[in-house]
Protein backbone atom coordinates (compact mmCIF):
# COMPACT_ATOMS: atom_id res chain seq x y z
CA UNK A 1 0.00 0.00 0.00
CA UNK A 2 0.92 3.57 -0.69
CA UNK A 3 -0.16 6.50 0.90
CA UNK A 4 0.08 10.38 0.74
CA UNK A 5 -1.17 12.50 2.72
CA UNK A 6 -2.10 16.48 1.69
CA UNK A 7 -1.51 18.99 4.87
CA UNK A 8 -4.01 21.90 5.63
CA UNK A 9 -1.54 24.36 4.21
CA UNK A 10 -1.65 22.26 0.96
CA UNK A 11 2.28 20.75 2.59
CA UNK A 12 2.58 17.10 1.52
CA UNK A 13 3.08 14.48 5.03
CA UNK A 14 5.10 11.77 5.08
CA UNK A 15 4.09 9.88 7.84
CA UNK A 16 0.66 8.85 8.21
CA UNK A 17 -0.58 6.94 10.96
CA UNK A 18 -4.03 6.40 13.14
CA UNK A 19 -3.30 9.19 15.36
CA UNK A 20 -2.14 11.69 13.45
CA UNK A 21 -5.29 11.06 11.08
CA UNK A 22 -7.65 10.62 14.27
CA UNK A 23 -5.77 14.23 15.48
CA UNK A 24 -6.74 16.38 11.73
CA UNK A 25 -10.32 15.11 12.05
CA UNK A 26 -10.81 16.05 15.93
CA UNK A 27 -9.36 19.22 14.93
CA UNK A 28 -11.65 19.55 11.83
CA UNK A 29 -8.99 20.76 9.89
CA UNK A 30 -9.26 20.02 6.17
CA UNK A 31 -6.70 17.00 4.64
CA UNK A 32 -6.52 15.07 1.29
CA UNK A 33 -5.36 11.37 1.68
CA UNK A 34 -4.48 9.26 -0.61
CA UNK A 35 -4.48 5.74 -0.56
CA UNK A 36 -2.99 3.14 -3.03
CA UNK A 37 -3.51 -0.09 -3.59
CA UNK A 38 -4.72 -0.52 0.55
CA UNK A 39 -5.27 -3.77 2.21
CA UNK A 40 -7.42 -5.08 5.01
CA UNK A 41 -5.73 -2.90 7.73
CA UNK A 42 -6.18 0.47 5.12
CA UNK A 43 -9.84 -0.40 4.96
CA UNK A 44 -10.50 -0.89 8.96
CA UNK A 45 -8.96 2.24 9.12
CA UNK A 46 -12.01 3.75 7.16
CA UNK A 47 -14.14 2.34 8.96
CA UNK A 48 -12.87 2.80 12.74
CA UNK A 49 -11.15 5.88 11.80
CA UNK A 50 -13.17 7.86 9.81
CA UNK A 51 -16.38 6.05 10.77
CA UNK A 52 -17.64 5.77 7.27
CA UNK A 53 -21.27 3.99 6.25
CA UNK A 54 -20.93 -0.09 5.59
CA UNK A 55 -22.01 0.45 1.74
CA UNK A 56 -19.62 2.94 0.62
CA UNK A 57 -17.04 0.88 2.50
CA UNK A 58 -18.29 -2.11 0.86
CA UNK A 59 -18.50 -0.30 -2.61
CA UNK A 60 -14.84 0.87 -2.00
CA UNK A 61 -13.88 -2.57 -2.06
CA UNK A 62 -14.56 -3.91 -5.52
CA UNK A 63 -13.47 -1.88 -8.98
CA UNK A 64 -15.26 -1.95 -11.88
CA UNK A 65 -18.05 0.15 -11.08
CA UNK A 66 -19.56 3.04 -12.96
CA UNK A 67 -18.91 6.90 -12.11
CA UNK A 68 -21.74 7.72 -9.51
CA UNK A 69 -22.14 10.22 -6.66
CA UNK A 70 -23.77 8.51 -3.19
CA UNK A 71 -24.51 11.41 -0.87
CA UNK A 72 -24.49 9.90 3.06
CA UNK A 73 -25.52 13.18 4.71
CA UNK A 74 -21.83 14.10 6.21
CA UNK A 75 -19.84 12.78 3.38
CA UNK A 76 -20.52 11.89 -0.32
CA UNK A 77 -19.25 8.58 -2.23
CA UNK A 78 -17.68 9.43 -5.77
CA UNK A 79 -16.56 7.01 -8.07
CA UNK A 80 -14.02 8.91 -10.76
CA UNK A 81 -11.98 7.80 -13.50
CA UNK A 82 -8.94 8.87 -15.23
CA UNK A 83 -6.62 7.15 -17.63
CA UNK A 84 -3.61 5.34 -16.02
CA UNK A 85 -0.01 5.61 -17.72
CA UNK A 86 1.47 2.51 -20.20
CA UNK A 87 1.45 -0.26 -19.78
CA UNK A 88 -2.25 -0.49 -17.91
CA UNK A 89 -3.70 -2.68 -20.03
CA UNK A 90 -7.48 -1.23 -20.33
CA UNK A 91 -6.03 2.58 -19.10
CA UNK A 92 -8.32 3.37 -17.36
CA UNK A 93 -7.63 4.65 -13.47
CA UNK A 94 -10.62 3.95 -10.92
CA UNK A 95 -10.71 6.47 -8.14
CA UNK A 96 -13.42 6.10 -5.11
CA UNK A 97 -13.60 8.86 -3.25
CA UNK A 98 -15.09 10.00 -0.12
CA UNK A 99 -15.31 13.67 0.41
CA UNK A 100 -17.05 15.72 3.13
CA UNK A 101 -15.81 19.85 3.72
CA UNK A 102 -13.51 18.22 6.73
CA UNK A 103 -11.62 15.61 4.08
CA UNK A 104 -11.13 13.81 1.22
CA UNK A 105 -10.08 10.18 1.02
CA UNK A 106 -9.40 8.87 -1.97
CA UNK A 107 -8.81 4.69 -3.05
CA UNK A 108 -6.85 3.51 -6.03
CA UNK A 109 -5.35 0.56 -7.42
CA UNK A 110 -3.93 1.96 -10.38
CA UNK A 111 -1.14 5.01 -10.98
CA UNK A 112 -2.50 7.97 -11.39
CA UNK A 113 -0.31 10.74 -12.66
CA UNK A 114 -3.18 13.33 -12.41
CA UNK A 115 -2.96 13.02 -8.57
CA UNK A 116 1.43 13.58 -8.89
CA UNK A 117 0.65 16.53 -10.42
CA UNK A 118 -1.78 18.13 -8.33
CA UNK A 119 0.64 17.21 -5.45
CA UNK A 120 3.58 18.46 -7.41
CA UNK A 121 1.06 21.69 -7.41
CA UNK A 122 0.65 22.53 -3.92
CA UNK A 123 4.29 21.36 -3.05
CA UNK A 124 5.58 24.29 -5.13
CA UNK A 125 3.22 26.74 -2.85
CA UNK A 126 3.66 25.61 0.30
CA UNK A 127 1.11 27.26 2.79
CA UNK A 128 -1.19 27.69 0.74
CA UNK A 129 -5.05 26.06 2.42
CA UNK A 130 -6.74 24.38 -0.43
CA UNK A 131 -10.65 24.62 -0.07
CA UNK A 132 -12.48 21.37 -0.23
CA UNK A 133 -14.19 21.73 -3.44
CA UNK A 134 -11.66 23.22 -4.74
CA UNK A 135 -9.10 20.01 -4.34
CA UNK A 136 -12.04 18.27 -5.88
CA UNK A 137 -12.64 19.94 -8.90
CA UNK A 138 -8.45 19.83 -9.35
CA UNK A 139 -8.30 15.96 -9.07
CA UNK A 140 -11.57 15.86 -10.64
CA UNK A 141 -9.72 18.43 -13.72
CA UNK A 142 -6.61 16.42 -13.69
CA UNK A 143 -8.32 12.66 -13.89
CA UNK A 144 -10.67 14.22 -17.60
CA UNK A 145 -7.65 15.41 -18.72
CA UNK A 146 -5.71 12.70 -18.42
CA UNK A 147 -7.75 11.06 -21.17
CA UNK A 148 -6.33 13.61 -23.89
CA UNK A 149 -2.91 12.22 -24.30
CA UNK A 150 -3.99 8.22 -23.78
CA UNK A 151 -6.48 9.20 -26.66
CA UNK A 152 -3.70 10.85 -28.45
CA UNK A 153 -1.46 7.48 -28.73
CA UNK A 154 -4.50 5.96 -29.66
CA UNK A 155 -5.30 8.00 -32.68
CA UNK A 156 -1.68 7.37 -33.56
CA UNK A 157 -1.57 4.02 -33.57
CA UNK A 158 -4.63 4.17 -35.86
CA UNK A 159 -3.12 6.00 -38.32
CA UNK A 160 0.09 3.43 -37.97
CA UNK A 161 -2.25 0.78 -38.29
CA UNK A 162 -3.89 1.95 -41.54
CA UNK A 163 -0.68 2.10 -42.88
CA UNK A 164 0.14 -0.86 -42.08
CA UNK A 165 -2.95 -2.25 -43.42
CA UNK A 166 -2.04 -0.56 -47.08
CA UNK A 167 1.35 -2.24 -46.92
CA UNK A 168 0.11 -5.92 -46.50
CA UNK A 169 -3.38 -6.67 -44.64
CA UNK A 170 -2.68 -9.37 -41.48
CA UNK A 171 -5.16 -11.12 -39.49
CA UNK A 172 -3.34 -9.44 -36.54
CA UNK A 173 -4.02 -5.81 -37.67
CA UNK A 174 -8.02 -7.10 -37.68
CA UNK A 175 -7.92 -7.93 -33.93
CA UNK A 176 -6.39 -5.41 -33.19
CA UNK A 177 -8.87 -3.30 -34.60
CA UNK A 178 -11.40 -5.28 -32.84
CA UNK A 179 -9.44 -4.60 -29.13
CA UNK A 180 -9.14 -0.84 -29.90
CA UNK A 181 -12.61 -0.67 -30.44
CA UNK A 182 -13.79 -2.66 -27.60
CA UNK A 183 -10.85 -0.05 -25.92
CA UNK A 184 -13.07 2.84 -27.42
CA UNK A 185 -16.30 1.84 -26.15
CA UNK A 186 -15.43 1.01 -22.54
CA UNK A 187 -13.92 4.63 -22.63
CA UNK A 188 -16.74 6.17 -24.06
CA UNK A 189 -19.29 4.57 -21.71
CA UNK A 190 -16.98 6.14 -19.10
CA UNK A 191 -16.98 9.60 -20.48
CA UNK A 192 -20.91 9.53 -20.79
CA UNK A 193 -21.30 8.42 -17.02
CA UNK A 194 -18.88 10.75 -16.10
CA UNK A 195 -20.50 13.49 -17.90
CA UNK A 196 -23.64 12.44 -16.31
CA UNK A 197 -22.32 13.00 -12.65
CA UNK A 198 -20.83 16.40 -13.39
CA UNK A 199 -23.55 17.78 -14.89
CA UNK A 200 -25.36 17.36 -11.31
CA UNK A 201 -22.69 19.21 -10.29
CA UNK A 202 -22.89 21.73 -12.36
CA UNK A 203 -26.64 21.38 -11.36
CA UNK A 204 -25.89 22.34 -7.65
CA UNK A 205 -26.45 18.75 -6.20
CA UNK A 206 -25.18 15.99 -4.19
CA UNK A 207 -21.90 17.84 -2.94
CA UNK A 208 -21.43 19.43 0.29
CA UNK A 209 -19.82 23.07 0.35
CA UNK A 210 -20.68 23.43 -3.74
CA UNK A 211 -21.47 27.32 -4.52
CA UNK A 212 -21.85 28.92 -7.33
CA UNK A 213 -18.03 29.79 -8.01
CA UNK A 214 -17.36 25.83 -7.75
CA UNK A 215 -20.23 25.10 -9.85
CA UNK A 216 -18.25 27.50 -12.81
CA UNK A 217 -15.20 25.62 -12.67
CA UNK A 218 -17.19 22.49 -12.86
CA UNK A 219 -19.03 23.59 -15.88
CA UNK A 220 -15.34 23.57 -17.26
CA UNK A 221 -14.69 20.20 -16.07
CA UNK A 222 -18.30 19.15 -18.21
CA UNK A 223 -16.85 20.66 -21.09
CA UNK A 224 -14.29 18.64 -21.36
CA UNK A 225 -15.71 15.48 -21.15
CA UNK A 226 -18.16 16.56 -23.93
CA UNK A 227 -14.98 17.09 -26.28
CA UNK A 228 -13.77 13.79 -25.13
CA UNK A 229 -17.11 12.26 -26.33
CA UNK A 230 -16.92 13.96 -29.47
CA UNK A 231 -13.11 13.06 -29.57
CA UNK A 232 -13.95 9.01 -28.73
CA UNK A 233 -16.87 9.22 -31.28
CA UNK A 234 -14.49 10.20 -34.00
CA UNK A 235 -11.98 7.42 -33.56
CA UNK A 236 -14.94 5.00 -33.43
CA UNK A 237 -15.81 5.90 -36.89
CA UNK A 238 -12.05 6.00 -37.86
CA UNK A 239 -11.98 2.57 -36.48
CA UNK A 240 -15.26 1.58 -38.24
CA UNK A 241 -13.60 2.93 -41.75
CA UNK A 242 -10.41 1.29 -40.79
CA UNK A 243 -12.00 -1.96 -41.08
CA UNK A 244 -13.58 -1.35 -44.53
CA UNK A 245 -10.26 -0.16 -45.56
CA UNK A 246 -8.77 -3.91 -44.17
CA UNK A 247 -11.85 -5.75 -45.67
CA UNK A 248 -11.52 -3.55 -49.42
CA UNK A 249 -7.34 -4.00 -48.97
CA UNK A 250 -8.19 -7.66 -48.90
CA UNK A 251 -10.65 -8.30 -51.56
CA UNK A 252 -7.95 -5.79 -53.91
CA UNK A 253 -5.48 -8.16 -53.16
CA UNK A 254 -8.12 -11.19 -54.04
CA UNK A 255 -9.22 -9.90 -57.25
CA UNK A 256 -5.48 -9.32 -58.31
CA UNK A 257 -4.92 -13.29 -57.28
CA UNK A 258 -7.41 -14.47 -59.13
CA UNK A 259 -6.65 -11.90 -62.08
CA UNK A 260 -3.48 -13.53 -62.64
CA UNK A 261 -4.59 -17.10 -62.16
CA UNK A 262 -7.18 -16.56 -65.15
CA UNK A 263 -4.79 -14.79 -67.34
CA UNK A 264 -2.20 -18.14 -66.79
CA UNK A 265 -5.53 -20.47 -67.20
CA UNK A 266 -6.26 -18.53 -70.76
CA UNK A 267 -2.48 -18.97 -71.59
CA UNK A 268 -2.39 -22.70 -70.78
CA UNK A 269 -5.69 -22.97 -72.89
CA UNK A 270 -4.00 -22.86 -76.06
CA UNK A 271 -1.63 -25.52 -75.19
CA UNK A 272 -4.66 -28.00 -74.02
CA UNK A 273 -6.34 -27.58 -77.15
CA UNK A 274 -3.27 -27.83 -79.45
CA UNK A 275 -2.14 -31.02 -77.85
CA UNK A 276 -5.54 -32.66 -77.29
CA UNK A 277 -5.86 -31.91 -81.00
CA UNK A 278 -2.54 -33.36 -81.66
CA UNK A 279 -3.00 -36.03 -79.19
CA UNK A 280 -5.49 -38.12 -81.17
CA UNK A 281 -4.47 -41.20 -82.57
CA UNK A 282 -5.95 -40.55 -86.64
CA UNK A 283 -4.11 -41.79 -89.41
CA UNK A 284 -4.08 -38.67 -91.18
CA UNK A 285 -2.53 -36.87 -88.26
CA UNK A 286 0.26 -39.45 -87.72
CA UNK A 287 0.39 -39.93 -91.59
CA UNK A 288 1.71 -35.81 -91.84
CA UNK A 289 3.64 -35.67 -88.47
CA UNK A 290 6.55 -37.91 -89.84
CA UNK A 291 9.84 -35.61 -90.13
CA UNK A 292 11.70 -33.32 -87.35
CA UNK A 293 10.24 -30.26 -89.12
CA UNK A 294 6.49 -31.53 -89.04
CA UNK A 295 7.59 -32.10 -85.49
CA UNK A 296 8.82 -28.47 -84.49
CA UNK A 297 6.15 -26.67 -86.33
CA UNK A 298 2.88 -28.42 -85.01
CA UNK A 299 4.82 -29.04 -81.60
CA UNK A 300 6.79 -26.17 -80.73
CA UNK A 301 6.35 -23.14 -83.05
CA UNK A 302 2.37 -23.68 -83.26
CA UNK A 303 1.76 -22.93 -79.68
CA UNK A 304 4.48 -21.15 -79.28
CA UNK A 305 2.59 -18.36 -81.67
CA UNK A 306 -0.41 -19.12 -80.48
CA UNK A 307 0.11 -18.14 -76.86
CA UNK A 308 2.31 -15.12 -78.55
CA UNK A 309 -1.00 -13.45 -80.06
CA UNK A 310 -3.06 -14.22 -76.52
CA UNK A 311 -0.87 -12.23 -74.68
CA UNK A 312 -0.79 -9.56 -77.34
CA UNK A 313 -4.20 -9.35 -77.58
CA UNK A 314 -4.46 -9.69 -73.28
CA UNK A 315 -1.82 -6.71 -73.52
CA UNK A 316 -3.69 -4.49 -75.71
CA UNK A 317 -7.00 -4.82 -73.35
CA UNK A 318 -4.78 -4.40 -70.39
CA UNK A 319 -5.11 -7.57 -68.60
CA UNK A 320 -2.12 -8.45 -68.72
Amino acid sequence: MTAHLLDRDGTPQARIDPATLEGRLHAGEFFWLDLQDPGPDDYALLRDVFGFHPLPLEDSEHFGQRPKLEDYGEFAFLVLYGAAPPPDEDRLVEVHAFYSERHLVTVRRDEAPAFEQVRERYARRPGRSPRPVELLYQLLDALVDSFFPALGDLGDRIDVLQDEMLAGPSEEQLQEIFALRRRLVEVRRTVASQRDLVGRFVAGDGLPGLDEDARRYFRDVHDHLIRLGDQVDVYREILTGSMDLYLTTVSNRLNTVMKRLTVIATIALPLVVITGFFGQNFAVLVDHIGSTAAFVGYGVVLPVAAIAVLAFALRRRGLF
